[in-house]
């Protein structure tokens, strides 16, 4: 992408996407397959699996989760430093970040890792789970500047250098 294009995009509105998962390429085989089911004239039946208020109470179960205050403030730090213009922020940050993450990410980020904590079969947040979501949850909420460009970083470099920067306080 070109940056007249990225000057075009309004952060907030990258913002307003839960994750940014990046997809490589499917197999031949892969490939071949999805050709085979989307080129035919036979419609795919799909069995419901769930409704409407199965989905309302999965998010509130979700919205239950306890995370430790710890857990916590180490995902909103993990955010903060995102941003070039917060004290606390490495050098890397400050040289290569023109916008971080908003306080919209941080809850995200939360809400995120405690359906993750669900799906690993736990009734907690850990600090695994923050710096497990933390890329895929930010890479998209964070513009890089000229300089990163020019040295050819990109988001995940610095989420990845933020990671290495402040470890979780476990390890």
């Amino acid at each position: 992408m070109n940056w007249f294009v990225r000057l075009a995009v309004n952060p907030a509105q990258l913002d307003r996407f839960l994750f940014n998962t990046v997809l490589d390429y499917l197999s031949a085989e892969e490939e071949l397959q999805v050709v085979d089911l989307t080129t035919v004239t036979s419609i795919p039946q799909a069995d419901p699996v769930t409704n409407a208020q199965e989905i309302l109470d999965f998010q509130q179960l979700v919205r239950m989760v306890p995370i430790g205050e710890s857990v916590a403030r180490h995902a909103i730090d993990l955010v903060r430093v995102s941003r070039s213009s917060d004290e606390s922020s490495p050098d890397f940050v400050k040289k290569y970040v023109n916008y971080g993450a908003s306080v919209r990410a941080a809850k995200f980020l939360v809400l995120s890792t405690k359906a993750r904590a669900l799906m690993k079969g736990r009734y907690h947040v850990t600090y695994e789970d923050i710096r497990a979501l933390y890329i895929p949850m930010l890479r998209h909420r964070i513009l890089l500047n000229f300089h990163a460009e020019s040295d050819r970083l990109k988001q995940d470099d610095i989420l990845k250098k933020v990671l290495e920067w402040k470890p979780s306080p476990r390890d």
